[in-house]
Formats: C-alpha cells, sequence, structure tokens
C-alpha cells in the first residue's frame, strides 16, 4: 500500500527541517603567542601544541599562532593569560619568574651540568611540583620546555675569560639571578625586552646579549654579532602555558588532550635543541662569526659570589637536590 501524498509531505518537510537546524560541531580557535619566529623552536612547540590539538579534537579545536611577539612582549602575554585576552602561549622563565619566583632556581648559574640533567629534573618530581606553582598566578603550566644553554656574543671582542668579559654591556633578560651572576663577572648586565634587542644590537646601544643557540641561530643573530662564547652560563627552560579562563571551561577529556598538546610541545622543542646542539656552531661559523671555547671552571668561580645570595632566595636543600639528581 502506497503512502498518501497528504501523510508524506509533511513527513518529508520535518525530516529536512531537522536536517537544516542540525548544528554543524563548533570550533573554538585559540590564540597562541610566543616571542620568536614560527621556524624557531617555539615554533616547532606551537606546531606540534596546534597539530595535537586539531587532530585530537576532531576539528573542533583549533590554533591560531601568532609568533615574534605579535601580541607584546613575554609580561604583555602573562597578563593577558591571566586576564584570559590571550589563550596559551610558549615563555621563557625569564619572563615568569618575577610571577612565579619559584621556578626561577632553575635559572641558577652552572646549576645544571648538560641537557641531560636539566630534563631528568624538569620531568622528575622537582620540575613537575614547580609546574603547580603557575596556579597560584593565575596560570595553568600543562609541561616544560626547552631552550638549551644559554651562551655570551658581543661585537667588541672575543671572550675566553670573565676577564675578558669585564666592561661589556650585555642584554639581558629581567632575571635577577643572571644579572647577580653577570655583576659578579664585571659584565654590565642591561635588562631589556626581546623585541628591542636587534635594534639595540644594531645601534651600538648594547655591546652584546646572552641566548642559547637555538634562538642565536633562529634570530640571525650572526648578522648583528661578531664574537660567540661557549660560556654555557645558565640552562635556559621554557614553559607551554594556558590561560585558567580556557583549561577550566574545558570537559576533563579536553583537558587531557590539552596536556598531551603541551607535552608534544615541549618535546618539540627538545628534539630542535638537541638538533641545534649538534648543528648550530658550525652554522655560526659559516656565517662569519668567530667562537671562542671558554675557561668554564673561571666563570664558575667567578660567579660564586652571587649564589649568597641565591642561598637566601631559595631553600639551599633544594638546590643541592637538583644539584645531585642523577
Amino acid at each position: 500500500m502506497r503512502p498518501s501524498a497528504q501523510w508524506l509531505a509533511p513527513t518529508l518537510l520535518a525530516a529536512a527541517a531537522a536536517l537544516t537546524v542540525a548544528p554543524a560541531a563548533a570550533q573554538t580557535t585559540y590564540k597562541m603567542a610566543y616571542a620568536l619566529s614560527q621556524q624557531s623552536h617555539y615554533g616547532a612547540a606551537g606546531n606540534a601544541f596546534a597539530k595535537t590539538l586539531e587532530e585530537g579534537g576532531q576539528g573542533k579545536h583549533k590554533v591560531q599562532q601568532f609568533p615574534n611577539s605579535a601580541l607584546g612582549g613575554e609580561r604583555e602575554v602573562i597578563e593577558g593569560l591571566q586576564l584570559g585576552t590571550i589563550d596559551m602561549a610558549v615563555l621563557s622563565t625569564g619572563a615568569t619568574m618575577n610571577f612565579v619566583p619559584n621556578a626561577a632556581v632553575f635559572d641558577i648559574p652552572f646549576l645544571l651540568r648538560d641537557l641531560d640533567h636539566a630534563r631528568k629534573v624538569l620531568d622528575g618530581e622537582i620540575g613537575q611540583k614547580m609546574l603547580t606553582e603557575f596556579n597560584k598566578r593565575g596560570l595553568v603550566a600543562l609541561a616544560w620546555g626547552e631552550q638549551g644553554f644559554r651562551h655570551l656574543t658581543n661585537n667588541v671582542r672575543p671572550v675566553a675569560t670573565p676577564a675578558d668579559a669585564k666592561g661589556l654591556k650585555v642584554r639581558t633578560t629581567e632575571n635577577q639571578l643572571h644579572i647577580a651572576a653577570f655583576r659578579a663577572i664585571g659584565i654590565l648586565p642591561t635588562p631589556m625586552a626581546w623585541p628591542e634587542v636587534i635594534t639595540a644590537l644594531q645601534q651600538g646601544t648594547i655591546d652584546g646579549q646572552e641566548n642559547p643557540l637555538s634562538v642565536i641561530t633562529s634570530a640571525k643573530l650572526s648578522q648583528v654579532q661578531k664574537h660567540l662564547s661557549l660560556t654555557g652560563h645558565v640552562y635556559a627552560p621554557a614553559v607551554i602555558v594556558v590561560s585558567p579562563m580556557v583549561y577550566e571551561k574545558l570537559s576533563k577529556e579536553d583537558q587531557a588532550l590539552f596536556q598531551k598538546a603541551a607535552q608534544n610541545a615541549g618535546q618539540a622543542m627538545r628534539d630542535f635543541v638537541s638538533n641545534i646542539e649538534k648543528t648550530g656552531v658550525d652554522q655560526l661559523k659559516s656565517e662569519g662569526m668567530t667562537v671562542t671555547e671558554v675557561d668554564r671552571a673561571a666563570f664558575e668561580k667567578a660567579v660564586q659570589p652571587a649564589y649568597a645570595e641565591y642561598n637566601k632566595r631559595f631553600d639551599p636543600k633544594l638546590i643541592e637536590q637538583i644539584r645531585n639528581t642523577k
């Protein structure tokens, strides 16, 4: 028996209406900020985070990356994360230490011996507990990233000993631990936001700067600096941070996905750094920089006076625990 046209028409209309009003899966776009280019280790983190989130969320999440300090310097980005105007970021601890002071313990000069030591500390109980400190300052830190060990560059002379470094005007981050160490050596530390550094080097406002090979290569500092000294004076972590305005609204499932994305981002930074540690010096030599090996023991001795300040600022037992991590 065939259905009557009178019965069929409203049924088809109802089905069509249901198809018309069924919403497509909603997609949320998140703003992700970082200081360097998308071709840098920061960009490697951003790309890995975005890929994991977009694929794992099956199109529900999209990440719009803002490299090269497009949303402001790191201090402004941190404030944006706290206010909810920026959703996520890859940050240096040079900036976060002003908001989460205890996390600055990893920035003590010559405390972490090499990349393997640093990674074990950050992946272990000490590092994972430190991530929770960010919650107290309106930030959700999901994972540690990495920049590598910082080295000194300048335009005045090769530096092999602390005596060679005396009197150089060197850009630093707003990091009191680094500043104390440089003053002990005899360097004139000049805190400056990263977006201002290249111009300051070009104009001779400062003689040099200090950063890991990952930054020196990706920021093309060989174009504005003559001399690289492999001081390895301090390990530079990075941290992948999400605004609590975003994270606290997520389902448990999505929170787990964000955590996985952050872990993948941190690993991408480490892979980038491991590669640059093998190839970066030769690259910079080929680009015209003179590269100097340093008397590391002499530099360690020169910064010892600063340890009196470090032991006041941090629990000496924590410093020893980090130093003794195997």
